[in-house]
Protein backbone atom coordinates (compact mmCIF):
# COMPACT_ATOMS: atom_id res chain seq x y z
CA UNK A 1 0.00 0.00 0.00
CA UNK A 2 1.29 3.62 -0.59
CA UNK A 3 -0.30 7.08 -0.02
CA UNK A 4 -1.14 7.73 -3.78
CA UNK A 5 -4.11 5.31 -5.09
CA UNK A 6 -5.05 5.96 -8.78
CA UNK A 7 -8.79 4.76 -7.67
CA UNK A 8 -8.57 8.22 -6.05
CA UNK A 9 -8.59 10.32 -8.75
CA UNK A 10 -12.38 9.00 -9.39
CA UNK A 11 -12.94 10.29 -6.18
CA UNK A 12 -12.62 14.31 -6.81
CA UNK A 13 -16.08 15.07 -6.70
CA UNK A 14 -15.94 14.07 -2.98
CA UNK A 15 -14.52 17.47 -2.38
CA UNK A 16 -17.96 18.74 -2.08
CA UNK A 17 -19.02 16.75 0.74
CA UNK A 18 -18.94 19.87 3.02
CA UNK A 19 -18.90 23.35 1.87
CA UNK A 20 -20.67 22.03 -1.09
CA UNK A 21 -21.19 25.75 -2.61
CA UNK A 22 -17.63 25.97 -2.63
CA UNK A 23 -16.71 22.84 -4.79
CA UNK A 24 -19.35 24.58 -6.99
CA UNK A 25 -17.87 27.76 -7.52
CA UNK A 26 -14.58 25.40 -7.88
CA UNK A 27 -15.84 23.75 -10.75
CA UNK A 28 -17.84 26.45 -12.51
CA UNK A 29 -14.67 27.84 -12.52
CA UNK A 30 -12.07 24.88 -13.82
CA UNK A 31 -14.69 24.12 -16.25
CA UNK A 32 -14.80 27.56 -17.87
CA UNK A 33 -10.73 27.33 -17.82
CA UNK A 34 -10.29 24.50 -19.42
CA UNK A 35 -13.53 22.59 -20.84
CA UNK A 36 -13.90 24.19 -23.93
CA UNK A 37 -11.91 25.83 -26.51
CA UNK A 38 -11.28 29.74 -26.58
CA UNK A 39 -8.01 31.68 -27.01
CA UNK A 40 -6.56 28.04 -26.42
CA UNK A 41 -7.51 25.26 -27.74
CA UNK A 42 -8.07 22.31 -24.99
CA UNK A 43 -5.45 20.42 -26.66
CA UNK A 44 -3.30 23.88 -25.63
CA UNK A 45 -5.04 23.78 -21.98
CA UNK A 46 -4.40 20.17 -21.64
CA UNK A 47 -0.21 20.41 -22.60
CA UNK A 48 -0.18 23.01 -20.10
CA UNK A 49 -2.10 21.28 -17.11
CA UNK A 50 0.47 17.77 -17.92
CA UNK A 51 3.04 20.43 -17.05
CA UNK A 52 1.94 22.14 -14.15
CA UNK A 53 1.26 18.55 -12.69
CA UNK A 54 4.54 17.72 -13.65
CA UNK A 55 6.31 20.89 -11.72
CA UNK A 56 3.96 20.16 -8.95
CA UNK A 57 4.40 16.91 -8.52
CA UNK A 58 0.65 15.80 -8.35
CA UNK A 59 0.58 12.11 -9.53
CA UNK A 60 -3.78 12.20 -10.11
CA UNK A 61 -2.98 15.02 -12.06
CA UNK A 62 -0.64 13.59 -13.92
CA UNK A 63 -2.85 10.85 -14.79
CA UNK A 64 -5.31 13.02 -16.00
CA UNK A 65 -3.87 15.25 -17.92
CA UNK A 66 -1.59 12.68 -19.45
CA UNK A 67 -5.36 11.09 -20.75
CA UNK A 68 -6.45 14.90 -21.61
CA UNK A 69 -3.52 14.89 -23.64
CA UNK A 70 -3.95 11.88 -26.25
CA UNK A 71 -8.03 12.37 -25.84
CA UNK A 72 -7.31 16.49 -27.20
CA UNK A 73 -5.05 15.42 -29.85
CA UNK A 74 -1.67 15.71 -28.36
CA UNK A 75 0.81 13.18 -28.73
CA UNK A 76 3.75 11.68 -26.72
CA UNK A 77 6.40 14.27 -28.21
CA UNK A 78 4.37 17.58 -27.68
CA UNK A 79 3.83 15.69 -24.33
CA UNK A 80 7.54 15.46 -23.15
CA UNK A 81 8.43 18.78 -24.61
CA UNK A 82 5.60 20.17 -22.75
CA UNK A 83 7.39 18.71 -19.76
CA UNK A 84 10.94 19.76 -20.58
CA UNK A 85 9.77 23.25 -20.98
CA UNK A 86 8.05 23.18 -17.58
CA UNK A 87 11.04 21.50 -15.96
CA UNK A 88 13.49 24.40 -17.76
CA UNK A 89 11.18 26.97 -15.95
CA UNK A 90 11.62 25.36 -12.55
CA UNK A 91 15.33 25.57 -13.10
CA UNK A 92 15.27 28.79 -14.47
CA UNK A 93 13.04 30.27 -11.72
CA UNK A 94 15.70 28.54 -9.18
CA UNK A 95 18.65 29.90 -10.67
CA UNK A 96 17.51 33.55 -10.83
CA UNK A 97 17.11 33.72 -7.24
CA UNK A 98 20.91 33.61 -7.26
CA UNK A 99 20.67 37.11 -8.22
CA UNK A 100 19.17 37.45 -3.95
CA UNK A 101 22.59 35.27 -3.00
CA UNK A 102 24.71 38.16 -4.97
CA UNK A 103 22.72 40.87 -3.31
CA UNK A 104 23.18 39.11 0.75
CA UNK A 105 26.96 38.47 -0.72
CA UNK A 106 27.49 41.74 -1.76
CA UNK A 107 26.14 43.19 1.66
CA UNK A 108 28.44 41.11 3.36
CA UNK A 109 31.10 42.37 1.14
CA UNK A 110 31.95 39.86 -0.88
Amino acid sequence: MHYYNEKDLKRFGEIGNFRSELAEKFFDYYNASTGEDGALTKREKALIALAVAHTKQCPYCIDAYTTACLENGANPDQMTEAIHVAAAMEAGITLVHGVQMHNALAKNGI
